[in-house]
């Protein structure tokens, strides 16, 4: 375990290499951020020159990169271009709403798509099980953008029971949580059913119904636990994917977290900001893929890792 632990990291840190090498040259090819820096009275070339030595954009692109490795190893992310403040220091404002909003939405999606997939298979060809295929194909083809402004319209201008924007009490989370896990509802709900499905067609089920066991033990304690380990691999890395993937859920709310603020340094050409989101990005990816693997041994016995 421990040396599979180790190959897994070493992995993880190539990947983050990687990512920040991509992330470092793409945030200089999309504009010059001392352009947008300067005011409009300030048009000469020497202060355009002094903006660039300003963010270190004089130095060799290498040097640049450099320097950025260096200083993202320390935390140190430099400055935002847009306000000024520390990068750091505004990644860890934001960075407690998306957590938040991906927690509620990833427990949403748990407790409804997983029952659901389940009984879905267990009623194989009944009413239910076509109603929740159903609902499962509308989830998955349904976009978010268009199921949130159907929420916003219903719960926020008809009925006004629900607030639609901003990040506030309990019930601010209901809409963008919900908005967020729906297609990640219906694909564990797909998942589930066809996990389960295939559970409870092997042999081993079948062995454990003629000894008499009970419908509740065959189910409960056999099926259900080995239907688990393919959704928990899912479940993993949908939650590094609702970190991820909250921008427009949390363009639409206005919900002050991660991903809007990923935006808006794309947006500002505030290359800093960038930098630390995608980079804050992909480690939860690398962090959320090896705490599965690890699980994954301790779910399945069938599982085990050479030491």
């Amino acid at each position: 375990m421990r040396r599979y632990i180790l190959s897994r990291l070493l992995q993880g840190l190539i990947t983050l290499w990687a990512v920040s090498l991509i992330v470092f040259l793409s945030t200089r090819m999309v504009g010059d951020p001392a352009a947008v820096l300067l005011p409009p009275e300030a048009s000469s070339e020497e202060d355009y020159q002094k903006a660039r030595a300003r963010l270190g954009l004089d130095k060799p692109i290498t040097t640049q990169y450099g320097l950025f490795i260096r200083d993202a190893l320390q935390g140190d992310f430099g400055d935002s271009i847009k306000d000024g403040r520390p990068t750091r220091k505004i990644l860890f404002e934001r960075l407690p709403a998306t957590l938040q909003l991906a927690a509620a939405g990833m427990l949403l999606s748990v407790v409804i798509g997983v029952p659901l997939g389940i009984l879905s298979a267990v009623k194989r060809n009944s009413p239910f099980d076509m109603v929740a295929k159903l609902f499962a194909i509308v989830g998955m083809a349904a976009p978010q953008f268009w199921v949130a402004i159907m929420l916003i319209l219903v719960f926020g201008a008809i009925f006004k029971v629900l607030p639609t924007f901003g990040r506030g009490g309990i019930d601010h989370f209901i809409l963008p949580s919900f908005v967020l896990a729906w297609s990640l509802i219906a694909g564990m709900m797909r998942l589930g059913r066809s996990s389960m499905l295939e559970i409870l067609d092997s042999e081993y089920i079948k062995f454990a119904r003629v000894k008499g066991l009970s419908e509740t033990m065959v189910l409960w304690k056999h099926a259900v636990r080995n239907a688990l380990i393919p959704l928990l691999t899912f479940s993993g890395i949908s939650l590094a994917g609702l970190l991820n993937g909250a921008i427009v859920v949390e363009v639409i709310f206005a919900w002050p977290g991660l991903g809007r603020l990923m935006l808006d340094g794309v947006l500002a050409r505030d290359f800093p900001i960038v930098q630390a989101a995608v980079l804050a990005s992909a480690f939860f990816y690398v962090i959320t893929a090896l705490v599965v693997d690890i699980l994954y041994s301790y779910v399945d016995p069938r599982i085990r890792y050479n030491e």
